[in-house]
């Protein structure tokens, strides 16, 4: 912005914080410990620690303290935005782990939330990651990146008033991601109980009364009695490559649905060898046998894939409609009969031969058609319902952002012109700094 906010000035982060500075404490003080996955991504969260001695963890370690803000400089962690208020560990210190910066307010004059919501910030958190140095994977963001980075100080009472507004105004936005977060959970729910209805003939149990003479029923059969073909997969490791035919494997399916844009490639004689017992075509069902023992998902139409490991092939016969047979395997009926057949922890599996006696219930190809027709109109009600979920979370992302984008321009709060200038607490701090006691290399330990 051009003009700055009453009482504002620029500076850059080093003005205000020390970076990664150094502490010394007792051996045996209870610490806590943070490793990376202990850090939140959400501008609220807290921070979770491990309860450790500080003897254990002081050399190898990132050192902080309460008071203090953290924040990953490593890739992903960075761009995901890990970073946290340090408060109520033990004793008020701890270590993490040494991907991480630590930022400490020069004095108490300067909010450590207001840190944190800097470094929180879109324009942190871009120009930090296309600042990143070292080999890919490894790409870390530069100390001088950090001591650099400019900034807009607002007087420090300021500064605690958009600390608190943040506080406030983020509660209700995270209040509002566990809402949207909950509402995927029901959908799932929601599925799954229209399948249940769906084959346990619940569905059209009234469509029954109204268009059949007398209320028939369905029938259990096994698999084997209405799949055309059940077939294994090879049992070996397709040799990948970098293009070539398609090869589909377990983690590309999900319930009713196969992703193969995600499948790998095998070359020509591979796909040969693989398609020798029989090729997958459209409208076949792909069922994961081992791992995620239980997903059935179906072949889209113009596709041409070869199948890889832990997977069999069902193709139905006349006597079933291929997507009712689709959704019975993946309704929860079905599932709890699988989880029973379920052999060994490591690798849980079903076997072909249980696969074949699975009992199903096929009621008259009639109401199998009338049960896909209302199930793919209920799923299409929850799919636009999960679209608008979609989008509403992605809008409470942005809007977490904008609130941020509002504090630094100094749009969040109002400005008190009785607010001392932050122009004066720099020059306190540049004071403080240089009536400082330089560090003493002798000293042991020191108590909190």
């Amino acid at each position: 912005m051009n003009e700055l906010p009453t009482g504002w000035v620029t500076a850059c982060i080093r003005d205000v914080a020390d970076i990664n500075p150094k502490q010394v404490f007792d051996d045996h003080l209870a610490a806590g410990f943070v490793p990376m996955s202990h850090a939140p991504t959400n501008f609220r969260d807290k921070l979770r620690f491990d309860d450790r001695s500080w003897g254990d963890i002081k050399k190898a370690y990132t050192n902080f303290k309460n008071g203090d803000v953290i924040f990953a400089k490593v890739t992903p962690c960075f761009e995901n935005g890990k970073a946290a208020f340090v408060e109520d560990l033990p004793n008020g210190i701890g270590a993490g782990s040494s991907e991480f910066f630590v930022l400490r307010p020069c004095n108490e004059e300067v909010s450590a939330k207001y840190l944190l919501a800097l470094v929180k910030s879109r324009g942190f958190m871009r120009e930090g990651a296309s600042n990143m140095t070292g080999a890919v994977g490894l790409r870390r963001v530069p100390k001088q990146f950090v001591e650099n980075y400019p900034i807009l100080v607002p007087p420090a009472v300021e500064q605690i008033r958009i600390s608190q507004k943040l506080d406030e105004v983020l509660d209700q936005v995270d209040t509002l991601k566990a809402r949207i977060g909950a509402i995927h959970t029901l959908l799932k729910r929601f599925r799954q109980s229209v399948l249940v209805a769906a084959v346990s003939g619940r569905l059209t149990e009234e469509w029954r009364r109204t268009f059949c003479d007398f209320e028939e029923g369905p029938v259990s059969l096994k698999l084997s009695d209405v799949a055309l073909e059940i077939v294994d997969c090879p049992h070996s490791t397709p040799k990948w490559q970098s293009h070539g035919k398609k090869c589909v494997r377990t983690t590309e399916f999900s319930p009713g649905f196969l992703d193969v844009d995600a499948a790998g490639f095998v070359s020509e004689e591979t796909f040969a060898e693989r398609t020798k017992r029989i090729k997958p075509t459209e409208g076949d069902i792909l069922y994961a046998r081992e791992g995620t023992v239980g997903i059935a998902c179906s072949i889209p139409p113009n596709v041409e894939i070869c199948m890889g490991q832990r997977m069999v092939l069902i193709r139905a016969g006349t006597r079933v409609h291929p997507t009712y047979l689709l959704h019975t395997l993946n309704s929860e009926i079905t599932l709890s009969k699988v989880r029973s057949l379920i052999m060994g922890s490591t690798a849980p599996r079903v076997n072909v031969k249980d696969l074949k006696n699975f009992e199903i219930l096929v009621p008259s190809l009639e109401e199998q058609t009338e049960i896909v027709r209302r199930v793919e109109q209920l799923f299409a009600f929850a799919d636009q319902l999960e679209a608008k979920v979609a989008s509403a979370k992605s809008r409470i992302d942005y809007l977490t952002q904008s609130i941020l984008a509002k504090a630094f321009r100094g749009e969040l709060v109002p400005q008190d012109p009785n607010d001392e200038p932050a122009s004066v607490l720099l020059e306190r701090i540049k004071a403080q700094r240089a009536a400082a006691p330089k560090a003493k290399r002798a000293q042991k330990s020191a108590r909190v």
